[in-house]
């Protein structure tokens, strides 16, 4: 049985063919062109899964379902794209425009959900029952399974841990409140913390490695701190506290088996993954009394999106 998942983002659109063990069998990808009209995304879609039926030389009807994971606000019970801020996307009725190309089941959901969804299918999650996937990247993203089940919230607008209050009144967050996780424990912030400090010693290890990227990265402060680097050592010290601290508040809300981390940030490896996790499982609720928690490197990266979407079909 063959399935196609769809990853949408701002910049591109992915997507894949799979079989139900989780192969992905060929991929293709196209811009997503953000500013235009949602009909025209929306073809551009089709498109892509035409192409990749083509490739396996296979007919519309021998595909089970077709999966789409999209940033946003998702009400997956009436297929509809409530709100998407970075792609013209505002209540768009995603399942029924698709349906217009395919007669089979069309599924949408959440990107980040359904990264998590398919990390537990196919990925690092595989076997557990209730995980966390966190991807910090320009923003956070966070994916919430209890039970083997996506946790939705009301009208799909539920899980967006990168914007729960963090510092009351504090830093300016992309989505225009002050203070969310998001704008202390993203990759980009933690570009803006090494910015900064170049900024202030321009001859500095830092600032030499910028150079020598010819920007300033998520590795940078890492690759610093590998160094020797003192300055580059207390910000990926109070980076790694940041990042933390958010996962401690997901963690004694959900307690779940596994938390898995994804992300350019996630190639620091277990390193990273054993910091994160000595801090989360001192610092949460009951400490070392409660069960502890895992913490790993998501394994599907950029994968993950469109294996999860094709995930909601089976």
């Amino acid at each position: 049985m063959y399935y196609l998942g769809i990853d949408v983002g701002g910049m591109s659109i992915k997507g894949g063919l799979i079989d139900e063990k989780g192969n992905i069998l060929f991929k293709e990808s196209v811009p997503t062109k953000p500013e235009r009209d949602y009909k025209d995304i929306i073809a551009d879609m089709a498109t892509l899964c035409e192409t990749l039926i083509k490739k396996e030389n296979l007919d519309k009807q021998e595909i089970k379902g077709i999966g789409v994971g999209i940033p946003g606000t998702i009400d997956v019970e009436k297929g509809v794209i409530v709100y998407a801020n970075n792609i013209n996307f505002k209540k768009v009725p995603i399942e029924k425009e698709l349906s217009k190309y395919f007669s089979c089941p069309i599924h949408i959901g959440n990107d980040a959900n359904v990264a998590a969804f398919g990390e537990l299918k196919f990925g690092t999650g595989k076997g557990v029952r209730d995980l966390i996937l966190i991807t910090l990247g320009t923003g956070i993203g966070t994916g919430i399974i209890v039970d083997n089940k996506i946790i939705l919230g009301k009208g799909g607008a539920g899980g967006e841990g990168g914007h729960i209050g963090f510092i009351y009144n504090g830093r300016k967050c992309s989505c225009g409140k002050n203070g969310c996780w998001e704008a202390y424990a993203s990759a980009s912030a933690l570009i803006k913390m090494t910015e900064k400090s170049i900024s202030k010693n321009p001859e500095g290890l830092l600032a030499e490695l910028a150079r020598q990227e010819g920007k300033v990265s998520g590795k940078t402060a890492f690759i610093a701190e590998k160094n020797g680097d003192k300055e580059a050592k207390r910000i990926v010290s109070n980076y790694i506290k940041y990042v933390s601290d958010g996962i401690i508040s997901l963690v004694n809300i959900f307690r779940p088996d596994l938390v898995l981390i994804g992300g350019g940030i996630s190639n620091e490896g277990d390193a990273l993954m054993k910091r994160i996790q000595r801090r989360v499982n001192r610092f949460s609720y009951g400490g070392n009394i409660n069960p502890k928690i895992t913490v790993k490197k998501a394994l599907l990266m950029n994968d993950a999106g469109i294996l999860g979407a094709a995930a909601l079909c089976l």
